[in-house]
């Protein structure tokens, strides 16, 4: 389901200043002066039709061990919308964190968010042409598409 992107922030320091130890960078990363703003993610995947009850009534239950690892992989404001006329699924969410293909490791180590990827796979076909499946990584599940528009 996760594409790997490039990191939504840099390494490069401000105002010509000298590069700072890793302790500072994390300390100065955390300060709210610098905040990571986030990037916001918009992902497509067709739901099998013969599934969508089973997809929603999983969703209304997302297994609280999937929702911990989301957060603790700096996943904010995350939904998934589904066009039964087209069977697509519409997810967006927002990465906040500094290092999106560490965390999206992370993500894929949790033994059940894989569980839960090999059941919601199960109900999907990929629009990813040689995807295999959340799990594998690359290519990606979800077909990552591009945001044309954004009002803040």
């Amino acid at each position: 389901m996760w594409a790997k992107p490039a990191s939504p922030s840099t390494s490069e320091t401000r105002g010509g200043s000298p590069p700072q130890s890793p302790a500072a960078q994390h300390a100065r990363r955390d300060s709210a002066a610098v905040r990571n703003p986030g990037r916001r993610f918009a992902q497509i995947v067709r739901l099998k039709p013969q599934h969508i009850d089973e997809y929603e009534k999983a969703h209304a239950a997302v297994w609280p061990e999937v929702l911990q690892q989301i957060k603790a992989c700096n996943i904010q404001d995350y939904s998934i919308s589904h066009d039964k006329d087209s069977g697509i699924l519409f997810a967006s969410f927002k990465y906040v964190g500094y290092d999106f293909v560490g965390d999206m490791e992370k993500m894929r180590e949790n033994p059940k968010v894989r569980e839960w990827w090999q059941m919601t796979d199960g109900w999907q076909e990929s629009l990813v042409p040689g995807a295999k499946s959340s799990e594998s990584g690359s290519p990606p599940w979800w077909k990552e598409i591009k945001e044309v528009f954004y009002m803040p």
